[in-house]
């Protein structure tokens, strides 16, 4: 199994939105139209919702449509008012060492469902990068003002009159400039489902904010977040997901301040408990973020190989292959900077193909670091297949 990761970036909706709608669109229509999407709100009653939550979102939301086109489930859908239910699984830490504060999110999910895109814009202004979930919205992300945010699943099953948690981030970094002004968008904004929203800001503030249906939003004491709220209220889920588990691993980093420090939290993401294997149950972990909001910048980490960076004030696309198994996750191609689409080619050269299929026994025997499958895909090697003959 492999994904693209892509970054791309433009200031308004354009070329670069319209290319994260063409790839994720055809997969959200199916989803949408099974789960019922044409049976829910009517598109009045979508803008209404939309001009009386978040006003600043409704021309957008025209823009967004009418740049792609858009028919009524489009706009349905992109208005992420009482969507179909769906939840991930994550866990999220706020930590600060020597560098400033770091918002740290592992994304678990089936990798096939993931949108493997980080897209930086200015829809309204500001200044926003972050991985794209629902086309228009955002699993986390930061800001130019120095406001990083990411979204855990609450571990509840209630649904009810609200808006799709992805478009809420998408607020929360469009519209506030710090933790302060996050919390009173969090708690303003209703929520569809249960969620836990993590925020942190370049002073170091931060704040966990379990978002529900059916009670008020509820600020947590904790930096902090797997996969249930005040308890475990779905106990399949949560044996599943193992997330206290998980919870108690990251209370357990930060018993011990004086040896917390960001690359150490980091490498403990991309370890058990915290990294999931579960790919075929829906719940590996498809990507690691890490988030500075006092310096901008933007890291995508696998199990193994070399992270992708971006800044948000000096964003350059890029894009990695990653390769998912039961052994985690590995990069297996990057390249700086998005060239145009490669020419499908066939008939890879014998030695190439012999010599990847060699290498990718070896790493599934665990004899090889996945990483080494990279020189397959690197630009100008005497070892490199034609992009698309390896699926």
């Amino acid at each position: 199994m492999q994904l693209e990761f892509r970054g791309l970036t433009e200031q308004r909706p354009g070329t670069a939105w319209r290319a994260v709608f063409d790839h994720g669109w055809p997969g959200w229509r199916e989803w949408f139209l099974a789960k019922g999407g044409r049976q829910g709100p009517r598109l009045d009653e979508a803008r209404r919702a939309l001009r009386r939550h978040m006003p600043e979102f409704e021309s957008l939301w025209d823009e967004l449509v009418a740049t792609v086109g858009g028919d009524e489930d489009a706009a349905r859908f992109l208005s992420f008012w009482m969507p179909p239910r769906y939840l991930v699984s994550c866990s999220q830490l706020v930590l600060s060492d020597d560098s400033g504060p770091l918002l740290l999110r592992n994304y678990d999910l089936d990798p096939e469902l993931n949108e493997s895109t980080m897209l930086h814009s200015a829809w309204r202004g500001r200044r926003v990068m972050g991985m794209v979930e629902g086309l228009a919205g955002l699993a986390d992300g930061m800001n130019d003002a120095g406001l990083a945010a990411s979204l855990t699943f609450g571990g509840r099953t209630q649904s009810g009159r609200g808006f799709g948690i992805p478009l809420i981030i998408r607020y929360v970094l469009e519209m506030c400039r710090d933790v302060s002004d996050a919390r009173e968008a969090l708690r303003a904004v209703p929520c569809h489902m249960s969620y836990n929203v993590t925020v942190a800001d370049r002073t170091g503030d931060w704040a966990t904010v379990f978002l529900a249906p059916d009670r008020p939003a509820i600020l947590s004491d904790r930096p902090l977040a797997t996969n249930h709220q005040l308890g475990v209220e779905w106990p399949r889920h949560g044996r599943e997901t193992r997330t206290q588990v998980r919870e108690t691993h990251l209370e357990s980093m930060l018993a011990q301040p004086d040896r917390l420090t960001g690359a150490g939290a980091t490498q403990s993401f991309l370890r058990a408990p915290l990294f999931s294997t579960n790919y075929d149950k829906g719940f590996g972990t498809v990507y690691t973020a890490a988030y500075r909001p006092a310096t901008g910048e933007a890291m995508l980490l696998w199990k193994d190989g070399e992270p992708l960076v971006w800044k948000i004030d000096d964003f350059h696309p890029a894009r990695a292959n990653v390769a998912y198994s039961q052994c985690g996750s590995a990069v297996v191609g990057r390249w700086k900077d998005t060239p145009a689409s490669p020419q499908h080619k066939t008939g890879a050269q014998p030695a190439a193909l012999a010599g990847f299929m060699a290498q990718l026994s070896a790493c599934m025997a665990g004899q090889r670091d996945w990483a080494s499958l990279g020189k397959f895909w690197a630009p100008n090697s005497d070892s490199a297949l034609p992009y698309g003959d390896v699926s």
